[in-house]
């Protein structure tokens, strides 16, 4: 077969979706870029403190960023300075001790009602979320959609978060180590809005909110009371929408749960 030879329709899309697959979102221009020129500076806050700590003789510790990975006592003391929902979006945006910021569009923070008496926790944001900003809107956010609304539920009965809020490169899982410096933050978060019921959505996002090195298959449809920060609340683990669209005779497990969770809800009386 010739090298050379011109692609079809086909194949020139099973490309496109290989580099989407591989994380790849921009194309090549004719003019070179410098991408390290395109990167605003770290805010000086952090290395100013180091600085400030160094005693004499010694060498300054090296600042929460890229380079090194956020320290995740520093992300705790910033997450629990956020007194609402605003300032801890607004500390995210700013914070630059997470790499995966670095490879996204924007920060994925919420969407829905923060005075919803139900949160959703998922696992990382997608490519559809990374353009958009918003969790679960992609394909997969559509099926939870009509998840929801086969229970009577829609994006104003609920809040909607992911354990990370950027996308990581190619939509891989997120790192034991990217997960544990975004946790303070999803815990804060679960602190301002203080639900009354949580649904975990997917393996990542349940043993993160569980504690647990349990399977999603093994775990999904059992109640448990778990503190998600300082707020203790009981939690129902799923499958995530993305893995119904794979495999739809999951859709059959997924349906009990939304029933079980149905069921919750009517227990809590009205509010």
């Amino acid at each position: 077969m010739s090298q050379d030879r011109q692609l079809n329709n086909a194949e020139l899309l099973s490309v496109l979706d290989w580099y989407r697959a591989a994380g790849v979102d921009l194309a090549v221009g004719e003019e070179p870029i410098d991408r390290f020129a395109q990167i605003p500076p770290a805010p000086a806050t952090l290395p100013q403190r180091a600085k400030a700590m160094q005693e004499p003789g010694q060498t300054a510790a090296p600042a929460a960023g890229r380079a090194m990975g956020g320290d995740p006592g520093e992300a705790r003391k910033l997450a629990a300075s956020a007194a609402t929902l605003d300032q801890l979006r607004t500390i995210l945006e700013g914070y630059e001790g997470c790499s995966l910021k670095f490879r996204a569009t924007q920060l994925v923070f919420a969407d829905g009602n923060p005075e919803a008496r139900i949160m959703l926790i998922g696992e990382a944001p997608g490519a559809e979320e990374d353009r958009q900003g918003k969790p679960f809107v992609g394909r997969s956010g559509q099926l939870l959609d009509r998840m929801l609304g086969a229970i009577g539920l829609d994006r104003s009965s609920v809040y909607i978060v992911n354990t990370v809020p950027w996308r990581p490169p190619g939509n891989r899982t997120p790192t034991p180590e990217e997960m544990e410096i975004c946790l303070p933050f999803l815990n804060r978060q679960v602190e301002l809005v203080a639900p009354k019921l949580v649904m975990t959505l997917g393996g990542p996002a349940m043993q993160t909110v569980f504690k647990t090195s349990s399977g999603i298959i093994k775990m999904r449809g059992k109640w448990e009371k778990v503190s998600i920060g300082n707020h203790d609340v009981d939690a129902l683990p799923t499958l995530h929408p993305a893995y119904l669209l794979r495999n739809p005779a999951a859709k059959q497990m997924a349906w009990r749960d939304l029933l079980s969770l149905k069921q919750k809800i009517d227990g809590l009386g009205p509010g």
